[in-house]
């Protein structure tokens, strides 16, 4: 399993390649779902997810931080997550 600190890193090298800027980043237990963002720019991840293979944990964060730019799943969107999920 992935330390937390360690998956917060991850998040923010992500948040520099895509180049949005999450005010904070939490880790905690959620029963739904994997992440979610707010409107303020609060990103918080499941603490499941850190113990997820790579390309799924990458698939969630690159979700996660694009909707700091969109926030809905329109067209921009779902290119954009192409695009940077075949980076890794």
């Amino acid at each position: 399993m992935m330390e937390v600190a360690e998956f917060k890193k991850e998040v923010r090298r992500w948040a520099e390649k895509i180049g949005v800027s999450p005010k904070e980043i939490h880790v905690r237990r959620m029963r739904r779902k994997w992440a979610s963002c707010s409107s303020k720019g609060r990103l918080t991840f499941s603490y499941d997810l850190l113990s997820q293979p790579e390309d799924f944990r990458t698939y969630v964060i690159v979700h996660e931080l694009l909707h700091l730019r969109y926030p809905n799943h329109g067209k921009m969107f779902r290119a954009l997550m192409k695009v940077y999920t075949k980076l890794r």
